[in-house]
């Protein structure tokens, strides 16, 4: 692992800590950078996102793809946990907490817009971010490719019913634009990229040093990413820090219980650690792109909602890598039969 990667907990604080003070010493700035917006996708977000997944993608051999169907059980476990268990344990976990355990220090008001922050957050699984812990873990980039794939297609169907249903309305606008153009900039490019990359380097070893040259890079746009989130956010973070940790509880306990039952069934299955690792990873991670765009959409910019999903990357990074150290230290535990399934008689690299 390279010095950015060792230390990567200490870049990420350091670099939340300096997106709060660059919001507040220069608010322009972070606005200029927040109107560089198409379908409320924010561009140089966008950038930097693809900045991370493209040296992920470089790793991918696209025609080894169909193998996915001779190992199906990680996605079965990655699908089921994202769409038929975690929006709704979400959901659950925040009305407990804001309409029962926090009702003395929250206004009921600010208590329905914290919610509706936390089932956006539930309802969208990992497309980007996963790729940068499927390789600190080891992961199969081909697997999961394949599993950010399929999770975008349903997404596209079953986000906002999902939604609207525990939001209890009938009618909310779900901007089908900037899903499309998230997909197409956050995995389709990067893949195109990675895969004409691959085709002009030729053999293996070439892949694999040009994947160090630039493995740094993908490290460094997640920095800059949060530097940003952190910066457009700072100024209500610093008003409302009791109100950042009421939140934080029940993305806690979510982020958690969900990589314990996406892992756990992963290792009662006899999942790969290569698979089961970043299977585990998509289910707990969020598209909080997404989510803090139909937030403010929705609710508005300086909204609780908006607020909450910002909260999530604040706790999502920390957590993340903390379940990257834990699946790394138990890599052991699982089988690791002849890879002969989805990366055919290939060894994908790290």
């Amino acid at each position: 692992m390279s010095i950015f990667e060792r230390y990567l907990t200490v870049w990420i604080a350091l670099a939340m800590i300096g997106g709060v003070l660059i919001g507040l010493a220069a608010p322009g700035f972070v606005q200029l950078v927040a109107s560089a917006e198409v379908a409320s996708v924010n561009l140089v977000v966008a950038v930097l996102i693809w900045a991370m997944v493209y040296p992920m993608m470089v790793g991918v051999d696209f025609g080894a793809v169909a193998g996915v169907a001779r190992q199906p059980k990680g996605l079965i476990v990655t699908l089921v946990v994202n769409w038929l268990i975690k929006p709704f344990t979400m959901a659950f976990l925040a009305v407990v907490f804001f309409n029962y355990v926090f009702a003395p220090w929250v206004q009921p008001e600010d208590a329905a817009q914290y919610i509706a922050g936390l089932i956006l957050l539930g309802a969208a699984p990992c497309t980007a971010m996963v790729f940068v812990w499927s390789q600190l873990t080891k992961g199969d980039a081909t697997y999961t490719l394949v599993q950010v794939s399929v999770n975008d297609l349903i997404m596209v169907v079953a986000f906002a019913p999902i939604v609207a249903f525990l939001l209890g309305v009938t009618d909310i606008e779900v901007p089908w634009q900037t899903l499309v153009l998230a997909t197409v900039l956050y995995v389709v490019l990067p893949l195109i990229a990675g895969l004409i990359t691959r085709r002009k380097l030729g053999s293996q070893d070439a892949i694999d040093a040009f994947s160090s040259r630039v493995k740094p890079w993908s490290v460094m746009g997640l920095i800059v990413t949060v530097v940003i989130l952190f910066g457009l956010q700072g100024q209500t973070i610093l008003a409302k820090p009791l109100v950042i940790v009421l939140i934080a509880v029940p993305i806690l306990i979510q982020s958690y219980g969900i990589f314990a039952l996406a892992y756990g069934a992963a290792y009662a299955l006899k999942v790969p650690h290569r698979i089961a690792a970043p299977c585990a990873m998509i289910g707990t991670s969020n598209f909080f792109e997404l989510a803090v765009a139909v937030a403010i959409s929705l609710f508005g910019l300086n909204s609780g909602a908006a607020l909450a999903t910002v909260v999530g990357v604040l706790v999502e990074v920390p957590v993340m890598l903390s379940l990257v150290a834990f699946a790394n230290r138990t890599r052991s535990r699982f089988p690791e039969p002849e890879r002969s399934g989805v990366t055919g008689t290939k060894t994908l690299r790290s």
